[in-house]
Order: C-alpha cells, then sequence, then structure tokens
C-alpha cells in the first residue's frame, strides 16, 4: 500500500509549506527574523517535505487562519516592531527619517544599543568592549555578523582574545534578563560617546549596487570619470560591480557564447565552487554528451582549493567583460543599446 504523500502535518510542516507559499521576497524577509536553530528546523522541513498535495495546502492555511482568529496584534511596542521591520528593509538611515515622519512622539534616541553595535566601526566598538568582562565581549560579539565580530576583536587587547573565543565557543543559553542589562550598560557607554561615533556608511559594494540598478549610460558616463580621479577605486569599483554570480543572469544562447572562449580546465575550477543547480545553467548550455563529460570530470576532481576556484572564476568574469566590450555577449535586456 502506498504512503500518502503529506501524512498528518505538525507545526513546523505547516510553518514551512506557508513560507513556500510566499514569494521569495516576503519569505527572506520572515526567515531573516528567525533564529539559527528556527532557521535550521525550518529549513530541514521545508527540503526535507517532499511532494506538497493541494489539500496539504489547505490544511496549512486553515491551520494558520485559526491560530489567528482570536489572538489579534499586540499594540504593545508597535513602533519598536515597525522600525525593526523597516530595518531590515531599507536601512537604519531610512528607517529613523521615516519613523521621525510617522511617529514623531516616539524617542528617537531610543535604538537599542545592540542594534546600534552592527552599524558601528569595529574599532569603535573594540574601544567600546574593552573593559567589560569576556562573557559579556562574547554575548555582544555574537550579536553581530562574523566578519564585523572578527574585526571588533582584533580591535580588543590581545589578551582579551582568548577568553572571549573561549567563552563564544562555550556560551550556551543567556537569559533575557541578562541581555536586558548588557543593553542597559551598553546604552550608558554609548551616551557618553553620543555625536563622536561614525555609523559605518557606504563603501564598495554599496556604490556598485548602485550603479548595477542604474540605467546602463550611467555606468559608462561615470566609470570613466570616476577612473580619472581614482584609479584604483575605479577598479575596485568595477571588480565589486561584476562578479561571477552576474552570469548567473545569462540565458542559454549568451551562457553559450561564452562557454565557447572558456578552457575545459578553467570551467571545471570554476564549476567545482558552485552548487549543483547553479552549474545547471552551464550544463544547459552544451550539448548532453559534453554536460556529462563535464560532469564526470568534475566528480572527479576531487578537494580542490577555494583559491583556485575563485581565480578561475575571474578568469571567466574577464572573458565575459571582453565579450560584453566587444559586443559580442549581452549581460541583461540592454534596450538601450538598440534603436
Amino acid at each position: 500500500m502506498t504512503a500518502p504523500l503529506n501524512p498528518v502535518l505538525g507545526g513546523t510542516d505547516k510553518a514551512a509549506i506557508m513560507v513556500m507559499l510566499l514569494a521569495e521576497e516576503d519569505a527572506s524577509r520572515i526567515l531573516g527574523q528567525l533564529t539559527p536553530d528556527e532557521l535550521r528546523q525550518l529549513a530541514g522541513t521545508m527540503c526535507g517535505i517532499g511532494e506538497i498535495e493541494p489539500q496539504a495546502i489547505a490544511d496549512a492555511i486553515a491551520g494558520f487562519s485559526r491560530s489567528t482568529e482570536s489572538s489579534g496584534i499586540s499594540g504593545h511596542g508597535r513602533v519598536d516592531s515597525v522600525r525593526k521591520l523597516l530595518n531590515g528593509a531599507v536601512g537604519e538611515v531610512k528607517t529613523e527619517n521615516l519613523m521621525r515622519q510617522v511617529a514623531p512622539e516616539a524617542e528617537e534616541s531610543n535604538l537599542p544599543a545592540l542594534g546600534l553595535l552592527r552599524w558601528l566601526d569595529p574599532k569603535i566598538i573594540g574601544e567600546i568592549l574593552a573593559d567589560e568582562h569576556p562573557q559579556a565581549i562574547a554575548v555582544l560579539l555574537l550579536q553581530l555578523d562574523s566578519e564585523v565580530a572578527a574585526a571588533a576583536l582584533a580591535a580588543l587587547p590581545e589578551e582579551l582574545h582568548t577568553p572571549v573565543l573561549h567563552r563564544v565557543a562555550r556560551l550556551g543559553p543567556v537569559s533575557r534578563q541578562a541581555i536586558e542589562i548588557l543593553e542597559s550598560t551598553l546604552n550608558a557607554k554609548i551616551e557618553k560617546l553620543h555625536g563622536t561615533i561614525p555609523l559605518t556608511m557606504g563603501g564598495i559594494k554599496q556604490a556598485a549596487e548602485i550603479i548595477n540598478s542604474s540605467h546602463r549610460s550611467v555606468e559608462k558616463r561615470v566609470m570613466p570619470s570616476i577612473g580619472k580621479i581614482d584609479k584604483k577605486l575605479a577598479k575596485e569599483l568595477e571588480n565589486e560591480m561584476f562578479k561571477f554570480e552576474h552570469l548567473f543572469a545569462l540565458d542559454l544562447k549568451m551562457t553559450g557564447v561564452l562557454l565557447r572562449e572558456v578552457e575545459s580546465d578553467t570551467l571545471i575550477l570554476a564549476l567545482k565552487g558552485l552548487e549543483e543547480d547553479r552549474r545547471e545553467q552551464f550544463f544547459g548550455a552544451m550539448s548532453s554528451r559534453a554536460a556529462d563529460g563535464l560532469r564526470d570530470e568534475i566528480e572527479m576532481r576531487g578537494r580542490v582549493k577555494k583559491t583556485e576556484v575563485e581565480t578561475a572564476q575571474k578568469e571567466i568574469v574577464a572573458i565575459a567583460k571582453r565579450l560584453i566590450a566587444q559586443g559580442d555577449l549581452m549581460l541583461g535586456e540592454g534596450d538601450e543599446d538598440y534603436v
């Protein structure tokens, strides 16, 4: 007897279905609010749930509807909740400007210290935390992205590095009360430095994102001008604007044009660093026989250094740039180049 595609669904199963029903952007925002453990559990369920019958989808929606019938939405802490949602969507600076317009009665300076910590220069974070207990520093560093936390750790006195990292590794559960005490302590320190702590804003990545999102005529006009002012900056912008990931926007025809210029060994190394589903774009631009052969060669290659993969991907990006400059490769619609 064949088992049903979806047996009785638990709460996590229903949550996974609800997330998968959402648009990608909306789902990403919701997932961004989960803890690592919740995210692992939900992602595991989403990957392993298999085929989902229409009835299971209906049950999940009905269950969600029933759960909201009597719960309502509390007004307590509403301003802070809206601020957090906007921060994730448009960033802190735009959020604060918007909140001053829609909720002027709220305290503008009431930005949670742990949230502000994420925006400070790592060196400033190191200065703020330097005289804290290693346990407190460990908790605070765990609120940051790993790269920022690493830079902040480097800014701390060297004698703190070992005890802090030891506590990070052994931390375990931390009570809400302890977090609130840290929040209060950190707020007091930040108030003393009010007006002197710089927020980390701008940068190569942000500038590149703005140029990428603009009309191509902006890039053609601005990049040469920046090159005249600062050649190093222009090169860094160019590298950030066009990464290997941007090649995923190529259609099969354009991917084929690119692959004809790439050496086999370079392609093997470049694809070795991609997930299987990402490789399919390149396999799809080949004959079935060539794609199968390439899959076998990638598998036979075994482990390779990350630096080798990155070098190979950069070589392919350089080839793509050359083909685009020659007019042989088109990334995106490119409507403005036609009359």
